[in-house]
């Protein structure tokens, strides 16, 4: 992954991290470290418990960063930073309505779908991730985790209890989530607790089926003198822990206050009004584009119009945060080239913007 490992170490890549962990501020955790390097960055509509949102993806050789979006380019809080040694991609295929260019992010503490705006960023970020992923496991010598955390269900998509199949949610009777296989259920049929040492630290909440097979897979393992993977089962759920409570990015802006009818708050199929009208940037393109032969010569054609990378202003994420004010600099900043010349882009130093 040379194009990437041409970036450790260079002014623009701390720049840029630096600027993201300005982003997030105090809320987030520090991303600066020996090695790391940015790869890409860009919205995608994460499909959330109540209805999918728009969040911001920083994709690193060795993490995927996520967050809630405050003021685009500038705000964002809730970071969830996900090792990529842990992260497996599964095709989604369009569903027919409406929801489309998806792909399923599985990692043993939570599993997500994401949508991109075109097929074209769809290919480009799962192109990227698994790249990224294979160089981790092959620089690191880290195997590949096996177990991954189920989907949750939209709770729009069930409107009554996936397990009993009887009981309608309504304002009384809440939607629960089974932790273990995803399901939307209701509250006598996920009355259990279990412990899941890859999602957390205390049982959590299953449904009936997942506690009884999880509970004589437990006693097995017992009998044949293994480890017990599950230290401690917990027979009565205590029905304070609502679908939301362990899913904080998902909480809608009322300061984490569920607010439920019964009806899933609607699930939008119009993905127009949940993306921003923007495109991914991955930077590791820029550095394989600029070594090839060719643009090294159209470098070299067009140098006295190309001002130095430093000169010019970037307009993402990564650049802008510490400074807003220079989005508006950037046209007036970038040479016009005479009439008859022409001038490979990648002169300029700007980076490759996806969804071309």
């Amino acid at each position: 992954f040379k194009m990437v490992d041409s970036l450790v170490n260079t002014k623009a890549n701390a720049k840029r991290i630096a600027n993201i962990e300005n982003c997030f501020g105090s809320s987030g955790q520090p991303l600066a470290a020996h090695g790391r390097v940015l790869v890409g960055e860009g919205v995608l509509t994460k499909m959330c418990r109540k209805k999918q949102k728009p969040r911001q993806f920083f994709l690193f050789n060795d993490i995927l960063v996520y967050g809630n979006i405050l003021i685009n380019k500038k705000k964002y809080n809730k970071q969830h930073i996900i090792p990529l040694e842990e992260v497996k991609l599964d095709n989604l295929g369009d569903d027919g309505t409406g929801l489309k260019n998806g792909w399923l992010v599985r990692t043993p503490t939570k599993s997500f779908a994401v949508y991109a705006a075109t097929a074209t960023e769809k290919t480009e970020w799962m192109a990227h991730i698994n790249k990224c992923v294979e160089d981790v496991i092959r620089k690191t010598g880290k195997y590949p985790t096996k177990e991954h955390a189920a989907v949750w269900v939209p709770d729009a998509e069930a409107g009554y209890c996936m397990h009993c199949r009887k009981t309608q949610f309504t304002m009384l009777n809440r939607r629960h989530h089974c932790r273990k296989c995803g399901a939307v259920v209701c509250g006598p049929c996920s009355n259990r607790k279990f412990l899941l040492p890859a999602q957390a630290n205390k049982p959590l909440r299953v449904c009936l089926t997942c506690y009884d097979s999880l509970s004589r897979a437990s006693i097995l393992e017992s009998a044949t003198g293994g480890m017990i993977r599950e230290q401690k089962i917990v027979e009565k759920s205590t029905g304070q822990d609502s679908s939301g409570d362990e899913d904080s990015d998902d909480d809608d802006e009322t300061g984490g206050k569920r607010l439920d009818d019964g009806t899933g708050n609607g699930l939008s199929k119009d993905m127009t009004d949940m993306t921003f009208n923007e495109k991914p940037t991955f930077y590791g393109d820029m550095m394989a584009e600029a070594k090839s032969p060719e643009a090294e010569l159209a470098s070299e054609a067009t140098e006295s119009l190309a001002p130095p990378v430093d000169a010019v202003p970037a307009t993402t994420t990564a650049e802008i945060c510490a400074d807003p004010s220079r989005a508006s600099q950037t046209e007036d900043a970038t040479p016009v080239p005479a009439e008859n010349d022409v001038v490979d882009p990648m002169a300029t130093g700007e980076p490759h913007s996806g969804g071309h």
